[in-house]
C-alpha cells in the first residue's frame, strides 16, 4: 500500500528570510530581498539588481560541513537541509540510523567556483587551476553534503532540470516515501548568483533593470535570485507517531517535458502537465484554492502561464502569486521556495501576495495576481508550478491533512 506523504519541517535560506519563522513573516509582509549585486563586479551590466542572500553565514547553521571545502550552492543546500531537519523535530541520530537521503534540484551547480576557475584558466593556463576548487565543482555534491551534513545514508540525488528541478526533487522524495523505499527525505533546490547567468538573462532580453512585476501589464523580466530551500518529508503515520507538526501533505505531482523549443513556454503542455497533476493528486481543478504561480514577470512565461491556467481552470481560476516578485528568480530552488511558501500558507492560512503590481494586463482577464497584500485564505489544496527551459514541466500538490 502505499503510504501518505507529509511535509513536517521547512529549511528556506532566502533573501528575505533564513528559517521557517523570518520567510513565513517576510512573505506575510510582502517583503523585498533585491538588492545591488554584491556576488561580483557588476558594473559593466545595464542592470544591476538581484535577489542575493548577503545574511548567509554557513558556520551559523552547519554542524558537520567545514565551509572552506564546499562551494556556495552546496552549502545553501546543506544549511537549508539542516534547518529543515531542525524544525521537523526529529530526533537526529534517529534521521542517521534511518533509511533517509535526499534529492536536490539545480540550475547552475556550483556556478561561482566554475567562475573562479574559469578566471584562472584565462589567467594562467590549465596548470594554474586550484586542486580544491576543482575538487567543488561536481553538481552532485550539493545532494552529498545534505546527506555528510544529517548523516544520511541513502539516495543523494541531484537534478539539474533547470527552474523546474525543485519541484522534481519533490515529486522524487514523495514517491521514495509513498513507496517504502525510503522513511524520512530531504527534498529541494539550491542556486548561487552567478556573471554568467546574469548575463546570460540579459542577452536573451529577459532581465528587467530594478523590480520583478509578474502579472503586471508593464512586466519587462526576471532578476536573478540565489538561495537553499529544503523540506522535510515522512509518512503520515510516522509524524503523527512522533507527535510532529504537520505542515502539509503532498497530494501528488505532475511531469512532462514537451521540448518544443529551447527558451519559450508551451501553454499546451503546461495546461497537461496541470491536468496529469490533478489526476495523480486524486482531485479535480475546482479544488485547487490556490496557484503558487512560476510567475517570472517576462511578458512570454506569464502569458502562456496564464493561458495554461484559463485553458484549465475556466475563466474563474483561483488566486494565483508569484514570489519571484520578492525574492527573484532563484533558478533550480524556485519551485522549492514554491513548495515551502504553499505549505506556510496551508498552515497559516494566508496566500503570499505578488508585490510590485500596479496595473492589470487587459490581455489576461480573470487573473487575480493577489496584488502587493497578503490575503487571509482557508487553504485546503495549493497547485504549485514549476516551468523550466526545454519544456521541462513539474507541478506539485499539497494539501491540508484531513
Amino acid at each position: 500500500m502505499r503510504r501518505r506523504v507529509v511535509i513536517t519541517g521547512l529549511g528556506p535560506v532566502s533573501s528575505i528570510g533564513i528559517g521557517a519563522e523570518n520567510f513565513a513573516d517576510a512573505l506575510q509582509q510582502g517583503s523585498s530581498g533585491i538588492s545591488p549585486i554584491a556576488s561580483f563586479d557588476a558594473g559593466g551590466f545595464p542592470h544591476r539588481m538581484a535577489g542575493e542572500v548577503p545574511a548567509f553565514e554557513p558556520k551559523d547553521i552547519l554542524q558537520v560541513l567545514d565551509p572552506e571545502q564546499w562551494g556556495r550552492t552546496s552549502l545553501f543546500a546543506a544549511a537549508a537541509a539542516r534547518l529543515a531537519a531542525q524544525d521537523s523535530g526529529i530526533d537526529p541520530a534517529e534521521l542517521a540510523r534511518s533509511r533517509a537521503g535526499s534529492s536536490i534540484g539545480t540550475t547552475s551547480g556550483e556556478s561561482q567556483v566554475i567562475e573562479q576557475l574559469t578566471a584562472q584558466w584565462i589567467d594562467g593556463g590549465l596548470k594554474d587551476l586550484d586542486p580544491a576548487l576543482v575538487r567543488q565543482t561536481p553538481a552532485s555534491r550539493l545532494a552529498t553534503a545534505v546527506n555528510r551534513e544529517l548523516g544520511l545514508t541513502g539516495d543523494a540525488i541531484t537534478l539539474s532540470t533547470a527552474c523546474s528541478a525543485s519541484n522534481y526533487a519533490l515529486g522524487y522524495a514523495y514517491a521514495a516515501i509513498a513507496t517504502h523505499e525510503a522513511d524520512y527525505m530531504l527534498a529541494g533546490g539550491a542556486d548561487s548568483v552567478c556573471r554568467w547567468a546574469h548575463a546570460g538573462f540579459y542577452r536573451l532580453g529577459a532581465l528587467t533593470e530594478h523590480i520583478c512585476t509578474p502579472f503586471d501589464r508593464d512586466r519587462s523580466g526576471i532578476l536573478t535570485g540565489e538561495g537553499g530551500a529544503a523540506l522535510f518529508l515522512e509518512s503520515l503515520e510516522s509524524a503523527e507517531r512522533r507527535g510532529a507538526r504537520i505542515y502539509a501533505e503532498v497530494l501528488g505531482y505532475g511531469l512532462n517535458c514537451d521540448a518544443n523549443h529551447m527558451v519559450a513556454p508551451d501553454a499546451v503542455s503546461i495546461a497537461e502537465c496541470m491536468r496529469r497533476a490533478h489526476r495523480k493528486a486524486g482531485i479535480d481543478a475546482s479544488q485547487v484554492d490556490y496557484i503558487c504561480a512560476h510567475g517570472t514577470g517576462t511578458p512570454a512565461n506569464d502569458a502562456m502561464e496564464t493561458r495554461a491556467v484559463m485553458d484549465v481552470f475556466g475563466e474563474t481560476p483561483p488566486p494565483i502569486s508569484s514570489i519571484k516578485s520578492m525574492l527573484g528568480h532563484t533558478m533550480g530552488a524556485a519551485s522549492g521556495f514554491g513548495a515551502i511558501a504553499s505549505a506556510l500558507g496551508i498552515a497559516r492560512q494566508f496566500i503570499p501576495p505578488t508585490i510590485n503590481f500596479t496595473t492589470p494586463d487587459p490581455q489576461m482577464p480573470g487573473i487575480d495576481p493577489v496584488p502587493n497584500v497578503a490575503r487571509p485564505a482557508r487553504l485546503r489544496v495549493v497547485q504549485n508550478n514549476g516551468f523550466a527551459f526545454g519544456g521541462n514541466n513539474a507541478i506539485t500538490i499539497l494539501g491540508e491533512v484531513a
